[in-house]
């Protein structure tokens, strides 16, 4: 055990007074690392290190020490993503140098007063705290001078890289003089970062905290793979198993965040969600409590969460899977810090299978191939009731009893229950605390997990009617989940039509809340599965519908055998829709061209393929030939 001291990395008595009183006893790795190398001059560092490894003080320490504090002039410059870590990195710093009498920090960061800003500014500060965007529209106000400056820091760089802030930071960095320490503090080393490097830093030490790309030691990394209907019902499961549980719930978009956190909040949970569409004082109350373990769920979005450091999470729940093997670094990073285990949960469609292997293939090096990515089952019901009344009865067993303050309200009690016997009285007791779960899992949904083996070899028969589908424009058929039918839309991601455009229009124009499961996207047209119960309403109230000027089809899209293909032929109406046939782009046989694939299918088998210039009536099903036209 490594037996280096503050003291001894050269550090300032004032500095060692100030973290001696935080608690600091021992540097960590990092900051054992980065710290006597940054007390020098023209040491540019790329260091690569895990959030919670205590990398704040790594740079923090030095940058202060390095700082006059008779000159008012801006010396260095620390650069984060978000509001939330600006925020908190200006209040770590100013802990540190609560005995550098003098010294001044200041955040400056989008979403606040920029007057406000531009007064503390200009009263002097020796070091800014700032996102990226705030800080060019400082200099270019002139407010923000950094002709002096002698450290600049980009914490959490790869996250500010994803974020789109590369020309921001290049412009920055080209801002202050090229005699200078540069450090930047990335969780991963992507090409961005090496662009970076080579571009703005001279000489550069890497420092490897860990292994490089590597997920947390201490982090367990487990998913349940489950179908897109049961995601919400597994997830309910997996924080049931947890009666301790602290956790971080993360989702892809704004709006499952907000819709997750509605249903916990439901189901009784103390859960809150934190999203880009919350106003600012709300998003720093609903961090304050998390931070506070007032609130035991976070429902957040990668953005918002970006600078919520909580040293104690016992699990990261990944209720959907970021598209980029460095968002969920970031996020299983955030547990299993300060020594202490962690798990990284995913829940998952078989879908996203696919993800969980690549993720697997990076964070998982060679020199740790004994680790992996574990499979799980779902706990059952029994299981997790069983957990929920032993925990019960543990915190029964050792509440804390203030004799004096209970005394006075003891003989109405005694008098109310005296009726009741010692047996009766658990029974309550533990019904009061632990009846939900008995109510809930007494009828909970059955959750039938797919099989995570690989697929059968596809048959003969299977590989022509991919064939087909491949015709149509869709790689693989695909037979919609249990309890659902899948349908077909007329437009595409050409159309500029995805996942939520597509829910959109549907909340839009059928009435009452239709839940929506898998949308698979194509260039002309998409496929989406509803509810089977839902399925005739949505095509009814869908026989209107527009997008702009131009309608919107939704018809069957499953037959019996598994093919994406309307299901019923279409009965002719004589005459076309002339709204219809006005607003809409003909197709190719409208113009004259001969269809693709389906036409020659018919000439094959000797059938005369039929005319296709015509539409049926808006509500009627459409045939092989009409519905092909919505392809084009």
């Amino acid at each position: 055990m490594s037996q280096t001291t503050f003291s001894s990395l050269g550090l300032r008595e004032e500095i060692l007074t100030a973290i001696s009183e935080l608690g600091y006893e021992a540097p960590m790795p990092v900051q054992e690392a980065v710290i006597p190398y940054l007390l020098g001059d023209h040491n540019d560092v790329i260091a690569l290190a895990q959030t919670g490894t205590g990398k704040t003080a790594a740079y923090g320490l030095p940058v202060l020490q390095r700082v006059d504090t008779e000159n008012r002039l801006t010396q260095a410059i620390i650069l984060s993503p978000t509001r939330e870590l600006c925020l908190q990195i200006c209040d770590d710093l100013r802990d540190y140098s609560r005995y550098l009498p003098g010294m001044h920090v200041v955040p400056v960061y989008g979403g606040a007063s920029i007057e406000a800003q531009i007064r503390s500014l200009r009263k002097g500060a020796q070091i800014i705290v700032a996102t990226p965007g705030r800080l060019i529209d400082l200099m270019n106000r002139g407010v923000a001078q950094l002709d002096h400056v002698e450290n600049v820091v980009l914490d959490e760089a790869d996250e500010m890289l994803n974020m789109g802030f590369s020309e921001s930071i290049d412009e920055i960095l080209a801002g202050v003089p090229a005699d200078r320490n540069t450090l930047l503090f990335s969780a991963t080393m992507g090409p961005e970062i090496e662009r970076i490097a080579k571009s703005y830093l001279h000489d550069y030490k890497e420092i490897v905290i860990g292994s490089r790309n590597e997920g947390a030691e201490h982090v367990n990394h487990v998913y349940y793979l489950v179908k897109a209907q049961d995601k919400y019902a597994a997830l309910k499961r997996v924080v049931d198993y947890y009666p301790r549980i602290y956790a971080i719930i993360f989702c892809r978009t704004r709006m499952e965040t907000q819709e997750v956190a509605d249903h916990l909040i439901r189901d009784g949970y103390n859960a809150e969600a934190l999203h880009g569409d919350l106003a600012q004082a709300q998003r720093d109350l609903t961090m304050q409590k998390f931070r506070q373990h007032r609130t035991q769920f976070l429902v957040a979005t990668d953005v918002a969460a970006r600078g919520l450091d909580v040293d104690d999470l016992t699990h990261v729940i990944n209720y959907g899977l970021p598209d980029d093997i460095e968002s969920y670094i970031h996020r299983s990073g955030r547990t299993g810090r300060a020594g202490k285990r962690g798990t990284s949960i995913s829940i998952v469609h078989i879908r996203e299978k696919a993800k969980i292997r690549a993720i697997e293939r990076v964070i998982f090096t060679a020199e740790n191939s004994d680790r992996h990515f574990e499979s799980a089952q779902l706990p059952e019901p029994e299981e997790i009731c069983t957990k929920q009344l032993y925990h019960v009865i543990d915190q029964l067993e050792h509440v804390e009893v203030d004799e004096d303050q209970i005394a006075a309200f003891l003989p109405e009690v005694n008098r109310k229950l005296a009726w009741l016997s010692r047996e009766d009285l658990i029974k309550r007791i533990v019904t009061a605390e632990f009846g939900r779960f008995l109510q809930y899992y007494a009828n909970a949904p059955e959750i039938i997990q797919p099989s995570d083996r690989p697929q059968r070899e596809t048959s003969g028969k299977d590989k022509g009617k991919r064939r087909g589908d491949a015709a149509r424009g869709e790689k693989t058929p695909h037979v919609a989940e249990e309890g659902y039918r899948r349908l077909f839309i007329n437009r595409g991601k050409r159309d500029h039509f995805y996942a939520r455009e597509i829910i959109n229009i549907v909340n839009r124009y059928v009435k009452g809340k239709v839940e929506i499961g898998r949308i698979d996207l194509l260039p002309s047209i998409a496929f989406f599965e509803v509810p089977e119960e839902d399925a005739e309403e949505v095509i009814r109230m869908m026989a209107k519908a527009k997008a702009g000027d131009r309608r919107v089809v939704v018809d069957w899209a499953d037959r019996e055998d598994g093919t994406d293909s309307p299901s019923r032929p279409a009965r002719r109406s004589g005459r076309g829709d002339r709204d219809d046939e006005h607003s809409r782009r003909p197709s190719r046989t409208d113009r004259g061209e001969r269809p693709q694939g389906r036409r020659k299918e018919k000439g094959e088998r000797g059938e005369k393929a039929p005319h296709s210039g015509k539409q049926t009536r808006k509500g009627q099903k459409y045939g092989k030939t009409d519905w092909k036209k919505f392809f084009e």
